[in-house]
This record gives C-alpha cells, sequence and structure tokens, in this order.
C-alpha cells in the first residue's frame, strides 16, 4: 500500500512538473484572467530591465586634475567587458554551476523536472537546478531591480510560483542575449563576498589583480565562493575555501577546460589571497579636508537633478573645480590663524575664480576637521556653504555704497560722519540712550567730519553708511545684495520665522543692514567678490567640471544663466573704491605684515558683538572671504591673537580674517597679478548733477559766492581755457575731506593749432549792403533780458580783471 501511495505521489509530481513547464514557457497572458495578465506585464517590466542589464557600480569623485578625493556606491562593482574578464573564469562557471549552459535554452529541463520531482516530493523546495540564466535573474530581481526589502525578499524566497517566474524569464533571456553576454552579466553582477560584486571587484578585494588577469586558481576560488559567501570566506574560512577551490578545478578538468594534471598542480598551491580583503572608502566622510566640497558637489548636483539615490547607483565620474595646491594653501591659512581645537569658534573660506561666464570654486576650507568625531573637533556640518554665524559686519557697507553709486553718488562725493546717528523709521535700540522708536549709532573710533565715499569705505565710520543707507533706502540696499551674490537671502523662512532675510529687512526698513548684523553664507560672500571682479556679472558657485556616466558620456547640468547684477561701470568704481583698504584702511597693516602689496580691492567687516568678522577681498585672479563666527552654543565675544572665546571683543575683520586672505592668496596663481576692472572717470565724481556740477560755465566770481553760500571754502586756479570763454569755470574738484572746493578758471585760450596741419587764412569775403532795418512794432514790448545778462557778464568779467591781477 506504501510502494502505491509513493508510486501516486511520483505520478502527481511529475504531472505538476509537466504543468508547470508548459505554464512558464507558454505565453502566459493567454492562460488566464486579469491576475495572471498582470504577472506577465510584471515579469515583461522585469525583461526589460535585465535586457538593458544596467547594475550599480562605484562613482568617483574627483578633483579638477582627475584625481579622486571620494567613491559613493551602494554595491562596489566596477562592470568590465567580455574581454575584460578572464576565460578561466568563465569556464569555471560553467563547469561547476550550469554545465549544459551552451546546450539548453535557458532553462534545464532534465534538471528541471529531477528538482520538482524532489521538491514535490519533500513538500517544499529541496533542490534548485537553477540554469547560469535563472541565477542571474534572481540575482538582478535581488541586487538591481528591489526597491525595499518586500521586493528583495520576494526575488529571493523559496517557493514555486517564484522558480515558475524566474523559468520564464531565463528562457526568454535566451532569445534576447548571446551566451557570451549572459556569461559577462552574471559575472559583473553577483556578490562574492566582503563586499565585493562583480568579477572586477573581486579580483581586486582578494588579489588586487584585474579580472582579466586570473588564473585557474584565483578564477576557481572566486567561482567557488558562489556557492556560500559567507561561509567560503578564505579570511575566515581558509580550508573550507581551498576545498571547495579544488572542487571547482576538478570539475573544470571534468569538463575539458582544463588538463587534470594542470588542476592537480593549481590545487596544491596555496590560496594567494591578499593579507586582508582590498576595500575602497566609502562617502565624502573619508575625504579628509576635501570632503565639504564632496558634500557640497553632491548637495549641487542634487538641486540641478542628479539626486545622491541615482549617484549611488551608477558608475559616474564627478569631476569637480576643485584644485588640490590652492586647496592646501586655504587649509593651511584657516586653521594657522583659528586652531581647529579651540572650542566655539570656527573660521571658513571658499577660494572662488572670477569669470565673465563662470566661477568655479577653487577651494573650500575650514578650521574644523570634516568628520563625526565631535571630540576630535570634527563636523560634517556644511559650514563653508550655510547661513552660520553673527553676520560680516561693515562688509555689508559695500551694497550701501554700490547702490548709491547706482543713485548718482561718486568715489570723491562727500558725507557727513557725525559722531552719533539718530534715525527714525529704520529699527530700534542700538548704541546706549537711544530715544524710543529711534535707532541708534555710533562710530568706535575718532574721524574727520566729513570724508569721500572712498574714504569712507576705507575707515569704515559706521554713522557714515546709517546716514548714507537712510538716503538711498533700505529695499534697493537689500536688493542689490542679492543681485550680487546673497541668494538665500530670498529664501523662505532664512530669517527664522517663516519670512526670507531680504523680506524681513525690507517690511522693517532695517537701516542695521549696511552694518551686517545677519548671518551670512561665506561661499555667496566670496562669489559677491567675484561678480564685482567680474565687472558685475553673477554666476552661480560652481563646484562641478563635468559629469560622465558609465558610457563616458557627459551628463548635461542645468546651470542658471548669468546675470549683470549690476553695471560694469559701477563695479568698476567700487571695486576702485575699495582699493583704499589694503593701502591705508583697516586692512593695511595686515596687508603690509604680511607682504601684499598688490592692487586689491577689500572691505573689513566686525558685527558690534564682536561674535563674527569676515573680508572680503578681491582682483580678478581670486575672490574670497573669511569668515570667522562663534560656532559654540554660547553668544560669547571673541577676541583676537589668538582667535578665542572671551568676556570682551577684540577680534575685528582687520585681524585673523584678513592675515587668512593674504596668506591664502599668496597661493593662489593668478590672485596677485590679477588687476581690478577697469574705472570710469565719470563715477568718481558721480552721474547725479551737485553743487559743484552747478557752477561749471558759470564765471568765477557767481561761482565763488555761490559755493561759499552753502559753506565751502573756496579756492581759484586759472588754468589752460581749452576754449571755454576767459574767466568762466571749467571744472569744480573738492580737494579730499573738508570742504574746500578748487574752481579751475579758464584763461580764454583755446586748442594750439598743430604745426603741420595750420590751416591757411581763407580769403575776404565780399563785404554784404547793409540791410534794411526792420519795421518798428510798438505792440511788441522790448526784451531786456539778453542785454541784462550780457551787462551782468562784462560786470563779472570786469570784477575778475581787478580781483585776479
Amino acid at each position: 500500500m506504501s510502494a502505491l501511495k509513493s508510486l501516486g505521489s511520483l505520478l502527481a509530481a511529475l504531472v505538476a512538473a509537466a504543468l508547470a513547464i508548459a505554464l512558464c514557457l507558454a505565453p502566459i497572458a493567454g492562460l488566464g484572467g486579469a491576475a495572471i495578465a498582470r504577472t506577465d506585464e510584471t515579469m515583461q517590466s522585469n525583461l526589460s530591465d535585465l535586457t538593458h542589464g544596467e547594475v550599480p557600480g562605484v562613482t568617483t569623485i574627483n578633483d579638477a586634475y582627475g584625481e579622486p578625493m571620494a567613491w559613493i556606491y551602494k554595491q562596489r562593482r566596477y562592470e568590465v567587458p567580455s574581454t575584460g574578464i578572464s576565460q578561466y573564469a568563465k569556464d569555471a562557471l560553467v563547469s561547476t554551476e550550469d554545465r549544459r549552459f551552451y546546450q539548453h535554452e535557458g532553462v534545464d529541463m532534465q534538471g528541471f523536472a529531477r528538482a520538482m520531482v524532489t521538491n514535490v516530493l519533500a513538500g517544499g523546495v529541496e533542490q534548485g537546478a537553477s540554469t547560469i540564466n535563472q541565477q542571474y535573474v534572481k540575482n538582478y530581481l535581488w541586487l538591481v531591480d528591489a526597491e525595499n526589502e518586500e521586493e528583495a525578499s520576494a526575488a529571493t524566497e523559496q517557493s514555486i510560483p517564484r522558480k515558475l517566474r524566474e523559468m520564464r524569464m531565463a528562457s526568454d533571456l535566451d532569445k534576447t542575449l548571446e551566451k557570451d553576454e549572459i556569461l559577462t552579466r552574471y559575472l559583473n553582477l553577483v556578490s562574492f563576498g566582503n563586499h565585493a560584486f562583480g568579477i572586477e571587484a573581486a579580483a581586486r578585494t582578494y588579489f588586487d589583480v584585474s579580472a582579466h588577469e586570473l588564473n585557474p586558481a584565483q578564477a576557481a576560488l572566486l567561482v567557488g565562493l558562489l556557492q556560500s559567501v559567507e561561509g567560503l570566506n578564505p579570511y575566515t574560512n581558509p580550508e573550507g575555501a581551498m576545498q571547495r577551490r579544488n572542487t571547482v578545478l576538478n570539475n573544470m578538468a571534468a569538463e575539458g577546460y582544463l588538463d587534470q594534471a594542470e588542476a592537480d598542480r593549481f590545487a596544491g598551491a596555496p590560496l594567494g589571497i591578499l593579507d586582508k580583503p582590498r576595500t575602497l572608502p566609502q562617502g565624502c566622510i573619508t575625504a579628509g579636508d576635501k570632503g565639504f566640497m564632496c558634500d557640497y558637489a553632491l548637495r549641487y548636483l542634487a538641486d540641478k537633478g542628479l539626486d545622491l539615490d541615482t549617484i549611488q547607483s551608477g558608475s559616474y565620474t564627478i569631476t569637480t573645480t576643485l584644485d588640490p595646491a590652492v586647496q592646501e594653501v586655504a587649509t593651511g591659512a584657516v586653521r594657522r590663524n583659528v586652531s581647529p581645537y579651540t572650542p566655539g569658534v570656527a573660521e571658513v573660506m571658499n577660494i572662488v575664480r572670477p569669470g565673465a561666464d563662470s566661477r568655479d570654486i577653487l577651494a573650500m576650507a575650514s578650521s574644523r576637521f570634516y568628520g563625526l568625531d565631535l571630540d576630535q573637533s570634527q563636523t560634517v556640518l556644511p559650514q563653508p556653504t550655510s547661513l552660520v554665524g553673527a553676520g560680516a559686519g561693515s562688509v555689508f557697507k559695500i551694497f550701501t555704497a554700490a547702490t548709491a553709486l547706482e543713485q548718482g553718488y561718486g568715489l570723491n562725493t562727500m558725507l557727513d560722519t557725525p559722531v552719533r546717528s539718530v534715525v527714525y523709521g529704520m529699527g530700534d535700540g542700538g548704541a546706549e540712550n537711544c530715544p524710543p522708536d529711534a535707532y541708534c549709532v555710533e562710530n568706535a573710533g575718532v574721524y574727520a567730519p566729513r570724508m569721500t565715499l572712498q574714504d569712507a569705505l576705507a575707515q569704515s565710520p559706521n554713522t557714515t553708511f546709517i546716514e548714507l543707507i537712510q538716503k538711498t533706502g533700505v529695499a534697493p540696499v537689500v536688493d542689490t545684495a542679492v543681485r550680487l551674490g546673497l541668494r538665500s537671502y530670498t529664501d523662505e523662512n532664512s530669517f527664522g520665522d517663516g519670512r526670507s532675510i531680504a523680506q524681513a529687512a525690507k517690511e522693517e526698513n532695517m537701516g542695521a543692514f549696511t552694518l551686517g548684523p545677519l548671518a551670512v553664507n561665506a561661499l555667496e560672500l566670496s562669489n559677491v567678490g567675484a561678480t564685482l571682479a567680474s565687472g558685475g556679472r553673477w554666476c552661480e558657485p560652481n563646484p562641478i567640471k563635468e559629469v560622465l556616466d558609465e558610457h563616458g558620456k557627459q551628463v548635461f547640468i542645468n546651470r542658471p544663466a548669468c546675470e549683470q547684477a549690476i553695471s560694469p561701470e559701477v563695479a568698476g568704481a567700487l571695486s576702485q573704491g575699495m582699493s583704499k583698504d589694503v593701502t591705508e584702511g583697516t586692512a593695511a597693516a595686515s596687508a603690509r605684515n604680511n607682504g601684499w602689496s598688490a592692487l586689491t580691492a577689500a572691505k573689513t567687516g566686525t558685527t558690534e558683538s564682536h561674535q563674527s568678522t569676515a573680508f572680503l577681498g578681491f582682483t580678478r585672479g581670486m575672490a574670497a572671504a573669511p569668515y570667522i563666527y562663534n560656532d559654540g552654543t554660547q553668544s560669547t565675544p571673541l577676541c583676537t591673537a589668538p582667535v578665542r572665546q572671551c568676556p570682551y571683543g577684540t577680534l575685528f575683520g582687520g585681524n585673523e580674517a584678513a592675515d587668512t586672505w593674504f596668506q591664502a592668496a599668496a597661493g593662489v596663481p593668478g590672485a596677485a597679478t590679477g588687476g581690478l576692472p577697469p574705472t570710469n572717470a565719470v563715477y568718481e565724481r558721480g552721474t547725479m548733477r551737485t553743487a559743484l556740477d552747478a557752477v561749471v560755465g558759470q564765471y568765477s566770481s557767481s561761482a565763488k559766492s555761490q559755493l561759499e553760500s552753502q559753506g565751502y571754502t573756496v579756492v581759484v586756479n586759472t588754468v589752460y581755457g581749452s576754449g571755454s570763454p576767459a574767466g568762466t569755470v571749467v571744472s569744480a574738484i573738492q580737494d579730499g575731506p573738508g570742504n574746500t572746493v578748487t574752481l579751475n578758471i579758464s584763461d580764454g585760450n583755446g586748442a594750439p593749432p598743430s604745426a603741420n596741419t595750420a590751416t591757411p587764412p581763407a580769403a575776404p569775403a565780399a563785404p554784404s549792403p547793409p540791410a534794411a532795418p526792420p519795421s518798428p512794432s510798438p505792440a511788441a514790448p522790448l526784451d531786456f533780458g539778453g542785454i541784462e545778462q550780457s551787462l551782468t557778464d562784462a560786470r563779472d568779467a570786469i570784477a575778475d580783471v581787478f580781483s585776479n591781477p
């Protein structure tokens, strides 16, 4: 009876096997209803993925010269062509995993029937009999297609339905791809343990060779691992790994791929693996000082549509703009001035190359080390590229100056410098004893009562710029700052209450904006300098030189177009206006101490609380803005020499921040020779008509009286007339700080004739007969205006003769 029962079970198994084969190889959509149709659709989608054969690989992030600085991946895999794989590896695979590989059409019917009977009788899956095609399908669905744990589990579950689905796809795959292509894809796909995916990564991991260099013993070891990458790990189970390797060598001999004597010889050799598996660092965390740039590059690409998941799953080559030599000098300069181990203080600096149509980031440095160990002063926070700190202080005065130049002021326009300014409707608080609803500002030092705009940029009196922003308006100044580069000031909630910084500054008519009391992005501030150095043309700071996909094709990056933020003339004038800072202004001592004498535009900045300082400097060869700020948990002032937290603030932008810039710039090619953008003399006096403009062309006595009535001290100087009438004002020049104006008066002489181009005198014209007198018209009154003006001019001329003998 038991024999009959066993026979019945066997028959049932055979019927089940035959039915299963028919189901999996027949056109499934015609065999059932909507559920089967959906299954077929899913398999067609998976088969399409399999046919394309794209597998996750390693993305390499390089510096500007192609040297790797980081690797990003989910699976460490290097896909290679068929010619990049040793034939021994292919032979070892076929002889061990699928001896009938070249005979069957993706599914081995004999093996499947045998396994099916065994599995049915056992009441579950006891035997696989999977072909290389089937194993490839299973591994692809598991390692590549699965997007979550549930899908990964479904791809490897031990069930008959999964096996049938696998068989159908394996059969279709065999109709689509050549046998050698299937072997190549399989060996590029599967895991070989120790985080090595694919034969190339495995060859490097265990033997430090390429896949095409594998000898029979090495190939046999790697193929043998496929049975159990954990259980046969040669580093934890060398005996098991060797036994399995030798089994594969014997299989190769049995199938005629290797002579038995040769197989025996290789079987007697040691494993020959490295002392420890060769691995590959993963992520920006291993990039050292270049980690900040690596992280920013990934965030930049994500913003452009190439997200981290895509990069981790691809095999991209990302070349950044980072110059390793510039990075080294930048990092050295930052850490020379602010110790990485000082609690509560950080300094960051980005070096940007100016350019009309590009804005490459050459270096991105922080005094902090890039890493996760807080006890070792490490951080992964994007300090150089985020809104941090208490502000750049007086550096923001350049935005008020730029706006004033646009509105007609000139570099030589005289500005008042009161000891104390009290303004209303521009915020409140500020200096002590300030009236309610007023904003009060005082100067830290003693200044002349009036100075030019250029001198104000160099000497940086606070009251001058509070008075100036009151005239230009806060909103235009905020807009100028955004246009020149502070683009994150328009980000939603950047102010912290739901509003952007720009919106809050405008709505509150924040007069203090000109004194830079708001958090700043150091990269954007550096780019402000690059915008000015590039003739007022803004371009987005760029960390990416190019991105290539796995096929070596360039990936398009959707970068924003560059914009003309301010006119080239205003950019040139402001650059010139900032050039005194390093020669006679707040950064002069630092420049001198660091041996810097090149023409440079610069502005120092310190917040009122001394919790942060900055130095913006640029030439046409380099722009950078070292930024020192309190990165601790307490709002504490900072002191200088050494930079540290302290009860009273003594740190200024002309100290360590300026030192950092000059020390770094000395190592940046082209920084000292770049010069500044060209200037237009019109912007020295300004395009706005002033009291000095109004007197040009007048006779000197009138001009002198007019200016003296406005509080000027007038000096008269006779100059070559260049065709202007004698006694008239050719130009009026304000002689630096103070109220003294020099009037240059024409001597009446015209331009001298050239000796080589003298024109002979013309023949006298024949006299014309006198015209008849006009008829009197008593109804029209006589116009004495012209006569009166002539008499006035004659009187002034006579007065000049006696006053200027």
